[in-house]
């Protein structure tokens, strides 16, 4: 009995560490970020949109995010991957698409390596199901979508909806 609990309390620590390790970076991201290799990565508009009330019945909806390179030097696009798997994004440089990406910790995250040269824009396009949840996902949510680069701090954008039956 002794030794069942003992794994038991071995394997939740085992695997708390495993979740901790591989978490994503929670720090927010700003509308634009200063860098200090002279590439910076800007988001055009805002990086938190509102979807408002969507209905389940309806399907996926998406948003395109508009990103700039505003720096003088290249930024390149290490990662990208989304805060739940009801969420996938993918990115669109020079007519090219890269993905969809999915959640961090479901399934592989593949490198994407791509550049935006200093004035060139790209495009992520954000799909969310609210369907994914089933019954228990109705209300407001907020979902992220993270961007790792090599300018600086990850940026994260946010999207917002109501989710009704």
């Amino acid at each position: 009995m002794n030794k069942a609990i003992i794994g038991i309390v071995i394997t939740v620590l085992v695997l708390g560490g495993l979740v901790w390790i591989a978490r994503p970076n929670s720090q927010s991201a700003t509308a634009t970020l200063s860098t200090s290799n002279n590439g910076t990565l800007a988001v055009e508009e805002t990086n938190n949109y509102d979807f408002g009330t969507i209905s389940m019945a309806a399907g996926k909806v998406n948003h395109a995010f508009k990103i700039r390179n505003t720096g003088t030097e290249p930024v390149v696009i290490g990662k990208m991957y989304t805060s739940c798997m009801c969420t996938t994004a993918s990115l669109l440089i020079d007519g090219k698409q890269f993905g969809p990406y999915g959640m961090l910790g479901h399934g592989f995250v593949p490198k994407i390596g791509q550049t935006i040269n200093p004035g060139e824009e790209a495009t992520v396009e954000a799909v969310f199901d609210p369907a994914a949840h089933g019954p228990a996902g109705v209300g407001r949510i907020q979902r992220a979508i993270t961007i790792e680069h090599n300018a600086g701090q990850p940026v994260e954008l946010l999207f917002d909806a109501i989710v009704t039956p």
